[in-house]
């Protein structure tokens, strides 16, 4: 195994640990939120947000930061954003 190779083989299995702890965090958020009290809305006007978008936003910004981290990290590694594509 090249040197190059494990170093990958290494970044991909922090990505894979990272990602898995992400996912246990959403699902942690998700019931966290779904047990809080939240104070009953008593002016009609204000639009409440849905639980279910509060998370997923929330998951999208760590995986846009994650996404942003590869691509620094690629761009340090080998001076290409997406390396072997010219």
């Amino acid at each position: 195994m090249s040197p190059l190779s494990g170093f990958l083989a290494v970044i991909v299995f922090f990505t894979a640990i990272l990602v898995a702890y992400l996912t246990k965090q959403f699902q942690n958020e998700n019931l966290n939120y779904l047990s809080s009290n939240q104070m009953k809305n008593t002016n009609t006007k204000v639009k409440t947000i849905e639980k279910e978008k509060v998370v997923a936003e929330t998951l999208n910004g760590r995986f846009a930061m994650l996404g942003l981290i590869a691509a620094v990290g690629a761009y340090l590694t080998t001076g290409q954003i997406i390396p072997g594509f010219v």
